[in-house]
């Protein structure tokens, strides 16, 4: 199927760039891309492509934008634990621009690898060609300064690596956006000075949770306790029939039945103490 889809140029017949019709799509968020990606992203990916090709189908023009989110974090402990670093001062010693570069290649690196894991997964998207995001880590790796040239939406696109890795995603360039951007570097710290001029910084103190290896608060997102209470929700309880032993099956309690059309086996603790009963 994906070779006729190559051969018949099937995505651009579903998505061309000036198809005149409403917009109904918008760009789809990939994972950070630290490593490689996993069952539960393709599931999700895959209700997102049938949302698009249902409203292509209907006669909408869509953004037909993959994204990839460069999480700092994410990126950052990986490539410090290659180089066996034990903290933050490691980075300052080792060099800042060096280190920002490292975390740049593995996001070429294992973005390509998504890619390639989409493209195989069947996902219509406007993708980068993986080879060329590995050619753009090689040459990033030799020399940052030295002049490269890719072909991009509208022609070639000529820049040294950096300048070129700055604009994946943008218009001239096409392909998946990265958060890594240039364009989105300068829009944040152009908000951050806009916010400065205004008087809204200040310099504070606060209690929060630190982590002492990250050098980073620890974000209230993930621990926050506030509003929190007690409620009471109607649970579910289903059987697992088994396989190959007739009349049988695991009884299996959840408070998330949203997730069940999408099970595919049941988790069973080796140590667990479970009973076998009649149903009578």
């Amino acid at each position: 199927m994906l070779k006729f889809w190559r051969e018949t140029d099937a995505f651009q017949c579903a998505a061309p760039p000036a198809r005149p019709a409403t917009s109904a799509g918008a760009s789809s968020m990939a994972p950070s891309p630290p490593t490689t990606r996993w069952v539960h992203h393709a599931w999700g990916r895959t209700y997102k492509d049938l949302y698009q090709r249902f409203h292509a189908m209907q006669g909408y023009n869509q953004r037909w934008q993959n994204g990839f989110d460069c999480q700092g974090l994410w990126v950052e402990v990986n490539v410090e634990k290659e180089l066996g670093f034990k903290n933050k001062r490691d980075i300052e010693a080792f060099g800042l621009a060096e280190f920002v570069k490292l975390c740049k290649m593995r996001v070429l690196e294992f973005s390509a690898v998504q890619t390639d894991q989409s493209i195989r997964l069947g996902y219509w998207m406007d993708w980068n060609d993986p080879v060329e995001l590995r050619r753009l880590r090689s040459l990033l790796s030799e020399d940052a300064e030295q002049p490269v040239t890719i072909q991009g939406a509208n022609g070639p696109v000529t820049g040294t690596v950096e300048q070129v890795v700055g604009r994946l995603g943008m218009p001239d360039v096409g392909g998946s956006y990265y958060t890594f951007s240039d364009e989105n570097n300068y829009m944040i710290w152009s908000f951050l000075k806009k916010c400065h001029d205004q008087g809204w910084l200040y310099k504070g103190t606060d209690v929060m949770p630190w982590c002492h290896r990250c050098g980073t608060g620890i974000s209230q997102h993930e621990i926050v306790t506030d509003g929190y209470k007690e409620v009471t929700h109607e649970s579910v309880y289903l059987k697992f029939p088994l396989v190959g032993r007739e009349k049988e099956a695991l009884l299996v309690w959840t408070t998330t039945p949203w997730t069940l059309t999408s099970n595919v086996a049941a988790a069973v603790g080796a140590h667990i103490d479970l009973r076998q009963g009649d149903a009578g």
